[in-house]
């Protein structure tokens, strides 16, 4: 079963593959958009487009972040309602029935080969594109720095006080170091250590697999939705992480020796 239709949008877009930048960074919740074939999925446009659909905003600071430290960037073409491009595929919250509190109707009762076509035509080719990236500046001897970029909404039953937190499973060393630059230069902001979220095998796909199990540094960037929802905030957040980069760059050898 093909899941994608002529014409649609692609499933994975690789924005300035060749920057010369250490720096590999990830979108995987980077567009609501929903594959014709599965309508709205019995969603409103409203729901579709809350955090239950995409990380608002996280998109838009990634591609500003590419282009300050000259990063390649890899980002995902479709909603995380259709497959979750950060969960293992068969995991629970890989294609959910309910998310946010928001029940999918669409994601109900779907067999193995409805699950197949959206793990082979949405899931595949972006890992396939992330991996085929790491893999060639590898082979060019080239160090990559993995870092994704992801936004949370302000509130899931109970407020969330942070403005940015960085996430991470066993490896804490490059996100120790970006939470030290964080607090230290911008001392107002809440900064969460592994807040809102912490890393897991069961949670995410991305950094155990990009990062833990190649050995690579590696981060999750979570920046809250309200500071950027807009151009302004956007662009805040990415001058912000440009200047953690630029800072972190000079120790990253002594660092991935750690």
């Amino acid at each position: 079963m093909q899941l994608l239709e002529s014409g649609e949008a692609p499933a994975v877009e690789v924005a300035n593959p060749s920057g010369r930048s250490a720096a590999v960074l990830l979108c995987d919740h980077a567009s609501p958009l929903l594959p014709r074939r599965l309508g709205d999925l019995g969603l409103s446009e409203t729901q579709r487009l809350d955090h239950i659909g995409w990380d608002i905003g996280a998109a838009a600071v990634a591609r500003r972040l590419s282009a300050l430290i000259d990063a390649p960037l890899v980002l995902s073409g479709y909603s995380r309602l259709a497959i979750d491009c950060n969960r293992p595929p068969g995991a629970p919250t890989s294609i959910p029935e309910v998310t946010g509190g928001i029940a999918v109707p669409g994601n109900r009762n779907l067999g193995a080969t409805e699950r197949a076509a959206r793990e082979a035509d949405l899931f595949r080719p972006y890992h396939a594109a992330i991996s085929a990236l790491l893999d060639r500046r590898a082979a060019e001897g080239r160090p990559s720095v993995v870092l994704a970029i992801h936004s949370f909404t302000p509130d899931l039953g109970t407020p969330r006080p942070w403005q940015i937190g960085i996430t991470y499973g066993r490896d804490r060393r490059l996100a120790g170091r970006l939470i030290d630059i964080l607090r230290r230069r911008w001392p107002a902001l809440s900064v969460g250590d592994n807040q809102p979220y912490a890393v897991t095998d069961s949670g995410d796909y991305a950094m155990p697999v990009y990062g833990e199990g190649r050995g690579l540094l590696h981060a999750l960037i979570e920046m809250r939705q309200d500071g950027v929802a807009g151009s302004a905030g956007q662009d805040i957040w990415a001058a912000r992480l440009a200047e953690c980069w630029r800072a972190l760059e000079p120790g990253l050898e002594a660092l991935a020796a750690a």
